[in-house]
């Protein structure tokens, strides 16, 4: 019998440290309850397998900061639902459960999508993926007449546009804090998530004229520079935030795209940049949303060279 002695230490968030690696689920764990002293958890014909000087960190309060590592999530994969089609029938709406409409390909809803695995939400709030191809009617009629992703069904009413369903998703639910508590940083944040529309709008453009280093340069010279003003951590304002989440879905399309079609590194001559992608490359909140690359590039092929 293998035996894990668990050590708690109170207010912190309850995350695991993205440095350390994901251990494998046991199908045969045993359910413990939090205390102020060590516990116990016996797990019969199992081997345990954990880094040294493993804590748990239990949080105890609706709000804690997000931590530098920024894993928020729980370690385990989420069986993601199939997307709904035209033909499928709806979910049973307004009974009370909070719902997440969302495409596995837009960026936009995958922001919102983010902002749940951050918080630890994966049990609280569902997804109900469309397939934005073959919309079913009912989600206009029913659902969200704007007829776009993301959306939230919460408390019986739907919210939508990706921006505000970070914020709201943040300051409603309970987990780590997603936004800082300093003013100079509040600050910066809001011009940040004022400048996304612009920061994708130039690196669009970028790609549809085929000059993407000379017209997306700035574009990316403005993201760097906005990385290095808080030294205390890799992201924007310098601890994990939702300025993150509202990047990292474009950030993670532009790079591949650009460097495989473009022949250019939007992190050559850029180390904050780098640094950042690497932090975020290792935050599984992120990583449960991610698509793989070479999807992404497709995408972006069909969308920007087929216009030519």
């Amino acid at each position: 019998m293998a035996i894990l002695n668990v050590s708690l230490r109170g207010t912190a968030a309850s995350t695991s440290s993205s440095s350390l690696p994901s251990w494998p689920h046991l199908s045969n764990s045993v359910p413990f309850s939090l205390s102020k002293k060590p516990v116990i958890a016996k797990f019969p014909n199992t081997t345990i397998l954990s880094p040294p000087k493993l804590r748990l960190q239990a949080s105890f309060g609706k709000k804690t900061r997000a931590s530098l590592s920024a894993t928020m999530a729980t370690g385990g994969q989420e069986v993601l639902p199939p997307a709904l089609t035209s033909t499928s029938d709806p979910p049973t709406l307004f009974d009370g459960k909070t719902r997440l409409y969302i495409s596995y390909q837009c960026p936009y809803a995958q922001r919102a999508w983010i902002a749940r695995n951050c918080k630890g939400l994966e049990e609280n709030i569902q997804l109900v993926p469309i397939d934005l191809q073959d919309r079913p009617a009912w989600y206009k009629e029913k659902v969200y007449p704007p007829n776009k992703v993301p959306s939230l069904e919460h408390n019986n009413k739907v919210k939508g546009e990706s921006l505000d369903l970070i914020r709201y998703i943040d300051s409603h639910f309970e987990g780590p804090s997603l936004f800082p508590d300093d003013p100079a940083k509040r600050e910066f944040a809001e011009e940040l998530l004022s400048y996304t529309d612009s920061f994708n709008k130039s690196v669009f453009t970028s790609f549809k004229e085929d000059r993407t280093e000379a017209a997306a340069g700035a574009a990316f010279d403005y993201i760097e520079t906005a990385l290095s003003k808080f030294e205390d951590g890799p992201f924007f304002l310098g601890t994990f935030s939702l300025v993150d989440i509202a990047y990292a879905p474009f950030l993670e399309r532009f790079q591949p795209f650009s460097l495989e079609v473009k022949k250019y590194d939007i992190t050559a001559g850029r180390p904050k940049l780098a640094a950042w992608f690497e932090k975020m490359n290792k935050n599984l909140a992120y990583k449960k949303t991610r698509r793989d690359p070479k999807e992404l590039v497709e995408s972006y092929k069909r969308r920007f060279l087929a216009q030519k």
